[in-house]
C-alpha cells in the first residue's frame, strides 16, 4: 500500500474545505482503492463500523438531494429515513450523484459540495474517538471525530438501521 505525496485536484479541494472549516486533519490519498467500506477499512486500518458511507439519496416528489452518512458496516433502512425527512427516496442515480456533490460514487466526500446538502448522521458513528470518510476520490480519505463530521455538515443525527 502506497500513498500518494500530490494530492488529486478533488481531494485538493477536501483538504483545503476542511482546513476553511477550522479543522486540522490530513486527506490521505492511496494508489490503492478506497471505494467501498471494506477497502477504506484494510487501507486505515480500522474497523468497518469506523467507515463514513455518504449516500446521497432523492426526494421522490421534491426531487431535493438528501446525503446520509452512515457506518461502514450499515444499511439505511429507507423506511426511517422516510419517516424523518417527510417523504418517499430513492437511491440516487450515479449523474444525480455527482451533480448534487461534485464527486463520483465512491468518493463521495460529506463536504465540499457545491451548494449545501440536507445530511442525516447514523447514531452508530457517535460511538467511535475517530471515523475516516471519503475525501472526493475513490482512493482518497480522512481521519475526524464523529463530533466534529457532525458540526463541519451540520447533520441531524439518525437511527438509520432498523
Amino acid at each position: 500500500m502506497r500513498m500518494i505525496n500530490k494530492l488529486s485536484k478533488n481531494a485538493q479541494i477536501i483538504q483545503e474545505t476542511l482546513h476553511q472549516k477550522g479543522l486540522h486533519c490530513q486527506v490521505i490519498e492511496f494508489s490503492e482503492s478506497t471505494r467501498t467500506a471494506q477497502e477504506a477499512a484494510d487501507r486505515c486500518n480500522c474497523q468497518l463500523e469506523q467507515i463514513v458511507k455518504s449516500l446521497i439519496f432523492k426526494g421522490k416528489k421534491s426531487g431535493i438531494p438528501i446525503l446520509v452518512l452512515t457506518s461502514g458496516a450499515n444499511r439505511v433502512d429507507l423506511k426511517r429515513l422516510q419517516a424523518a425527512i417527510g417523504e418517499k427516496t430513492s437511491r440516487a442515480e450515479a449523474e444525480f450523484v455527482r451533480e448534487v456533490t461534485g464527486f463520483s460514487i465512491g468518493g463521495v466526500a460529506p463536504v465540499g459540495h457545491p451548494q449545501p446538502i440536507v445530511t442525516y448522521m447514523d447514531q452508530d458513528l457517535l460511538k467511535f474517538d475517530t471515523v475516516w470518510a471519503a475525501a472526493g476520490t475513490p482512493n482518497a480519505v480522512f481521519e475526524v471525530s464523529p463530533a466534529e463530521l457532525q458540526r463541519i455538515t451540520n447533520a441531524r443525527p439518525l437511527q438509520v438501521t432498523e
